[in-house]
């Protein structure tokens, strides 16, 4: 055994676990799967064959879904000493990450494919079939905490590391996945400097790759040609707030709400500021812009929530703060479930940007109490809903 920080069990249970940890490629995962099996657990890696054709996914050293990746993941098991095998789940992924993100789009939404992944492929189909197996929880590399409660309960809380912190796409975990869940990089004060110089310490060479970027299926970063190739090209119109066409694209499914670049718009704004994607209408084909402050949204409606645990009271407006996209700032909510739906309303200032498609991960301090996909909002210039 050596002696390295942090190398923990599942949170209030000291049994030896059969572990399967997903192993990505990147150094995240690989210092996750050797913190586990220093930990004492029967650890076994696996890295996720989520392309028929890998070879269409990006090259290089960036700790995703390339054939190099896998390579990278059989190395780092070898060297922390645990059996290893490449899971094909290629079809579950396209079904329900790939297509999926097309068919958000398609609708004039901005998904997230990596809270989807998440939510569908890490902790669902691989848990799954992990249980099914025999094993007791599954490993990532994510940067998460999770808390035991003395009645057994568990829950999700932020990640020690606040510049690295990652529970915003893990908050589509429900009480069940988070029971099979095991997040080694969250549960101490540890930074990502610090996990390189570990990895290095361990003798994995995956110590210096390069952080993941954008999206793992899309080989080249250019989500609009991406897109593009699968919806086909047609052209509409870009209009102002009052109608008045400004232009035209090819795609209204290439804009995302809160987009400046890439309107390539010939008449200037009468007071010479930056426009801004304001909605975009995937019925009509059209993309309306205006200026920043119509941008400003003070609340919105979410669909489809799940509860990391206890859900809120019905009809109960509740304080939490939200967290409405990766990596960004923590805002003061009241928040309330309707009808199934969950309502939230920013009770400071009004929050910019806010595209429907997108997530708002609700936190009780840094408890992530559940997500939801976000499907209209409220804004302070006018009583404007965005489907």
């Amino acid at each position: 055994m050596t002696d390295f920080p942090g190398a923990p069990t599942i949170p209030g249970d000291g049994r030896r676990l059969r572990v399967l940890a997903a192993m990505s490629g990147g150094v995240d995962s690989a210092v996750a799967a050797a913190r586990a099996a220093e930990a004492g657990h029967d650890v076994t890696g696996v890295h996720l064959a989520l392309s028929a054709n890998p070879k269409s996914f990006r090259t290089g050293a960036r700790g995703c879904c390339t054939i190099e990746d896998s390579h990278d993941a059989r190395r780092a098991a070898d060297v922390i000493g645990i059996p290893f095998y490449v899971w094909d789940l290629a079809d579950r992924f396209r079904e329900d990450v790939v297509e999926d993100f097309f068919a958000e789009y398609a609708e004039g939404r901005t998904p997230n494919p990596c809270l989807r992944c998440n939510e569908k492929i890490k902790f669902a189909a691989l848990l799954d079939k992990a249980i099914a197996l025999g094993f007791d929880a599954v490993c990532t590399g994510h940067y998460a905490t999770i808390v035991v409660n003395e009645n057994g309960t568990r829950e999700l809380h932020r990640a020690s590391d606040a510049a690295k912190d990652q529970s915003y796409v893990l908050g589509v975990l429900d009480e069940r996945q988070l029971a099979h869940a095991l997040f080694p990089l969250g549960d101490t004060l540890t930074t990502k400097e610090e996990i390189r110089a570990e990895a290095a310490a361990r003798r994995l060479s995956v110590a210096k790759k390069p952080d993941s970027h954008d999206i793992c299926f899309i080989a080249d970063g250019d989500t609009q040609g991406f897109l593009a190739k699968r919806l086909g090209t047609a052209e509409g119109d870009i209009l102002d707030e009052d109608g008045t066409k400004l232009g035209t694209h090819t795609g209204a499914y290439g804009y995302t709400v809160g987009q400046r670049k890439g309107l390539r718009l010939g008449v200037p704004a009468s007071d010479g500021k930056p426009r801004y994607v304001l909605d975009i209408s995937p019925v009509n084909n059209t993309v309306t812009v205006g200026p920043a402050d119509a941008l400003d949204v003070t609340a919105l409606t979410a669909i489809r929530p799940r509860w990391c645990g206890t859900p809120p009271a019905d009809g109960i407006p509740a304080t939490y703060t939200a967290q409405l996209r990766a990596h960004g700032a923590d805002v003061p909510v009241t928040a309330e479930v309707v009808d199934g739906e969950l309502r939230v309303r920013f009770t400071g200032e009004p929050v910019r940007g806010i595209a429907p498609g997108q997530a708002v991960v609700l936190y009780a301090g840094t408890r992530v109490v559940g997500s939801a996909t976000i499907a209209t909002t409220e804004r302070r210039t006018q009583a404007h809903a965005t489907a």
